[in-house]
């Protein structure tokens, strides 16, 4: 080999080149390290380093910004109480409050969409006393409009009756129902609130406080709703002094808006508990699956409430297993025989409960000072950060396989 070839076979090698893409897609071209370089980082190593590091921090942004996202949803953090196989639960005789079991009764729970039997009853008490008519016109308004979650869609340019929304607020747990109507008869929702949260001290509800008419997880600046297991057995007792109750929470399906829309009911044991005719269900996560349900057979009614379980499932199996206790406890009534005499002297008393109860009184305020709970929002935030991790990194190989697909192809030209 001739000086001159072997100078040009060392410029060549010296300049060889490695092929790449830059960020607009182009090509770049970086000189290889000589064998003798002192520099451990050549400059496609610098520039891989340094698309690692972006991948980081982009990453690790996105991460902290979901990290916001409930408050910046406008969501209140509160602390999650569903519990297995429920948080608290309690049986009554409807006809004459008998507590046929109980545990955790008193323990503050969330009522989520159940809260909406508390709205059912403070209309039919004002239809009862006159105030109001079934058919009276609705207006919706925007503030309904804008609600979010179970919906029958209502548009600021409609009007429906408060019978109609009250199949709305019972079958298809409507969330803009319970505003529209909250605003027609109380002028706005907060004022509505008050007539709730008053009608639960005449009834002696004393760890419940109402704070919406929806039950929905509270926005920030708000407070959750709170009630007890104890508390909702008193206030569907007295939903049982009005017939008419059943005509909206028995019924299954119903058609809206002239049939357009079909509303379905939650409560699935309407169809699967032979006499269940009511009441009602709720949930949002933190809250967990609950419901107030009831049955009659052979005379008697039975009123179950499971309040915050895990599972949608398990929810309505405990409290299908809970009104079929109660009738195995209290004797038939024929129809017409009142529950007085079946306490007269000389009768073979009740029992009383199915089970020792292990209630534990907590009062509304302690209920809502709860801490806040990190839930299920740490564990995605962590999966995410692994996510984005393995993304980078299969990104690293499979930019770095390309680059020696390039500067083979280079060599070869």
């Amino acid at each position: 080999m001739t000086a001159g070839t072997a100078t040009e076979a060392s410029g060549k090698a010296s300049k060889a080149q490695i092929a790449g893409t830059n960020g607009s897609g182009g090509f770049f071209t970086i000189p290889a390290r000589s064998p003798d370089s002192t520099d451990v980082s050549s400059p496609l190593q610098i520039r891989l380093l340094g698309w690692i590091m972006k991948q980081f921090i982009v990453s690790l942004l996105i991460i902290i910004l979901l990290g916001q996202v409930e408050a910046w949803a406008g969501r209140a953090p509160i602390q999650t109480i569903a519990a297995e196989p429920y948080a608290s639960a309690i049986v009554l005789d409807a006809d004459t409050g008998e507590t046929l079991f109980s545990r955790n009764a008193d323990a503050p729970v969330y009522p989520a969409s159940t809260i909406k039997l508390m709205v059912l009853l403070v209309i039919l008490d004002q239809i009862e006393q006159g105030t109001l008519q079934l058919d009276d016109m609705v207006q919706v308004t925007v503030e309904a409009y804008k609600m979010g979650g179970s919906q029958v869609y209502l548009d600021p340019k409609e009007q429906f009756s408060i019978e109609d929304l009250l199949y709305a607020l019972m079958i298809q747990s409507a969330n803009d129902a319970a505003v529209a109507l909250a605003s027609h008869i109380a002028g706005t929702k907060e004022e509505f609130v008050a007539l709730m949260n008053k009608k639960a001290e005449e009834l002696g509800m004393k760890n419940t406080k109402f704070h919406s008419v929806h039950g929905l997880p509270p926005a920030k600046g708000q407070k959750v709703d709170v009630t007890t297991a104890r508390d909702f057995g008193i206030l569907c007792r007295e939903l049982t002094n009005h017939p008419e109750v059943y005509q909206y929470t028995g019924t299954r399906e119903k058609g809206f808006r002239g049939g357009e829309f079909i509303m379905r009911t939650h409560n699935h044991l309407l169809k699967k508990v032979d006499g269940c005719d009511g009441f009602k269900t709720g949930y949002f996560t933190k809250a967990g699956f609950s419901i107030a349900a009831t049955a009659k057979k052979g005379g008697v009614r039975i009123i179950a409430i499971v309040m915050g379980s895990k599972d949608r499932k398990v929810r309505d199996t405990q409290a299908t297993a809970l009104l079929a206790k109660g009738f195995s406890i209290i004797p038939a009534r024929p129809d017409g025989e009142s529950v007085a005499a079946q306490t007269e002297p000389g009768l073979k008393k009740v029992a009383t409960s199915v089970l020792p109860e292990t209630d534990v009184a907590v009062s509304v305020v302690a209920a809502e000072k709860i801490k806040p709970a990190g839930g299920g929002w740490s564990k995605f935030l962590v999966g995410l950060g692994l996510g984005f991790a393995l993304y980078a990194t299969l990104d690293f190989f499979v930019l770095k396989r390309r680059t020696r697909i390039k500067v083979k192809h280079r060599h070869h030209l």
